[in-house]
């Protein structure tokens, strides 16, 4: 029995390392969790920073899917993360982007929210993507885009990944006047704010030593 934990993942007695069923999970539960944060801002129509971010702002511009505008904006960053931070982060992040953006597009099939007040959406929204991304940083994976660089940033100069994510956010809410009003982007910087500073608390290398 103690063989059988062992080989799934259920008991690991290296805390050094995750098994592929740890980490399985964690790209799982990270990317259920990260989506429903996407999914709570878009319900208001709020936007976020990095590539989810710019995603947004194309959606709400465009009218087209933003599943598929997240997928495909986050393309051209596996290149940098191939060359940067490896093989083994790139395939876990691109199964992490590819699921997220699938279940923000059929989150509305299992979840229906009839009223949620814009700033608790915000407030919502930034710590259900913190989570997300904790959990994904944790497997040695991202939600892709400025998130490979703002962990390739933290490995490289030691930068917390939550402060150079913070810095690219700000940009892109700039960016959201042109499609969006004023009061959206206040409420969408108020949960941009709540989700970077989460991870820069909660998001350091030194204490978390899982190398797999």
């Amino acid at each position: 029995m103690a063989h059988l934990t062992s080989m799934l993942g259920i008991w690991n007695s290296n805390p050094a390392r995750h098994t592929a069923a740890e980490d399985l999970q964690g790209l799982i539960a990270g990317s259920m969790i990260a989506a429903l944060g996407l999914y709570l801002l878009a319900k208001v129509g709020l936007l976020t920073g990095g590539m989810a971010g710019l995603a947004f702002v194309l959606h709400y511009w465009s009218g087209l899917s933003f599943g598929l505008l997240f997928f495909v904006l986050n393309l051209p960053f596996y290149i940098l993360s191939l060359r940067r931070v490896g093989v083994d982060f790139t395939l876990k992040t691109f199964a992490a982007v590819g699921f997220t953006s699938f279940l923000v597009e059929i989150e509305s099939r299992f979840l229906v929210i009839e009223s949620i007040a814009p700033v608790w959406a915000a407030v919502l929204g930034g710590l259900l993507l913190g989570f997300g991304l904790l959990a994904l940083y944790r497997h040695r994976a991202s939600l892709g885009g400025l998130g490979i660089l703002a962990v390739y940033v933290q490995d490289r100069f030691g930068i917390r990944a939550g402060l150079v994510q913070l810095a690219f956010d700000l940009v892109v809410m700039a960016t959201a006047f042109a499609v969006v009003s004023p009061q959206v982007v206040a409420y969408s910087v108020l949960g941009a704010v709540v989700l970077n500073l989460f991870l820069a608390i909660n998001h350091r290398s030194d204490r978390y030593i899982a190398l797999r």
